[in-house]
């Protein structure tokens, strides 16, 4: 599948070669620099910003496919307790009671040694980080909120009626702001410290203060971000399912190798977002 992504990226070069139009992100380097200068005065879209700040060379297939098969646990298991919200509530949209449903779904955090085993494992990354590394993780710290996600369906409103492609914006913005807000609800609530503040030698350009609490970092917002934009995206074209979890995995490695996160934040905003993303689809009628 991989040499299938390769394939696919090189017919984007193509297509991009005569067309205004940039047709996917999927590997490095496939978008231009947008050059003038009444358009940067603008307010950017997804697009135009990752045009401007394209991707580096991202992490290895081998890399991410530990944490990819960890948040890949988290889908079965979402499936099934979203099927419990379901049959207890029917498909009537309530975003304030399915939030609160799932925020109750989020395992509570795991006990301080097993905690303690995980920050030892990202300490641990943190001695292989190479400068490489160091960029394609910020590239995807700061891609993988949102922009990513919205390019990807921006892709596929090239190909679908007007008012079909503005729905399915809708319902993904608001997929990716529900995501957020619970995230950062049980964040605040569960208070567990971010692997850089335990220990700021992993961040020092953080300028993290001795005693400092926040911030905190379970669950994941980038893990819930994600796997609701790929369970809707996926949904949305299953072709590309494939495509969608590797950057996602990519997302996830990222926070592991900048010390953002220790695994057990990753799999829990994985969770969270994955029935974020079965309940947007329902509430959306795909």
């Amino acid at each position: 599948m991989k040499a299938l992504r390769i394939k696919w990226q090189y017919a984007v070069i193509a297509l991009l070669a005569v067309s205004a139009a940039a047709f996917g992100l999927l590997r490095p380097q496939l978008l231009p620099t947008v050059s003038s200068t009444k358009q940067t005065k603008q307010k950017l879209s997804a697009t135009d910003r990752i045009r401007q700040n394209p991707p580096p060379v991202l992490f290895t297939d081998a890399e991410i496919t530990p944490i990819g098969k960890q948040a890949d646990a988290q889908r079965k298991k979402a499936d099934a307790l979203f099927a419990q919200w379901k049959k207890a509530h029917g498909t009537t949209r309530d975003d304030k009671a399915f939030a609160a449903w799932a925020a109750r779904q989020v395992p509570a955090p795991p006990a301080a040694k097993d905690r303690t085993a995980e920050l030892h494992q990202v300490q641990a990354l943190a001695k292989t980080r190479t400068a490489a590394g160091k960029k394609a993780a910020t590239w995807l710290e700061l891609n993988g909120k949102k922009d990513v996600w919205k390019r990807y369906l921006h892709d596929q409103r090239e190909l679908i009626p007007a008012a079909q492609g503005t729905a399915e914006k809708a319902e993904l913005k608001a997929a990716l702001k529900l995501a957020k807000t619970v995230s950062d609800q049980l964040a605040a609530l569960d208070k567990q410290q971010a692997p850089f503040v335990l220990d700021p030698t992993l961040r020092p350009e953080k300028h993290i203060k001795p005693g400092a609490k926040g911030p905190y970092s379970y669950p994941s917002r980038h893990a819930a971000r994600a796997a609701a934009a790929v369970t809707f995206l996926s949904a949305l074209s299953p072709h590309r399912a494939e495509d969608y979890r590797w950057m996602q995995d990519e997302v996830l490695y990222s926070r592991l190798y900048m010390a953002g996160h220790v695994a057990g934040d990753l799999t829990a905003g994985t969770l969270l977002g994955d029935l974020i993303g079965d309940y947007t689809l329902m509430v959306s009628g795909h």
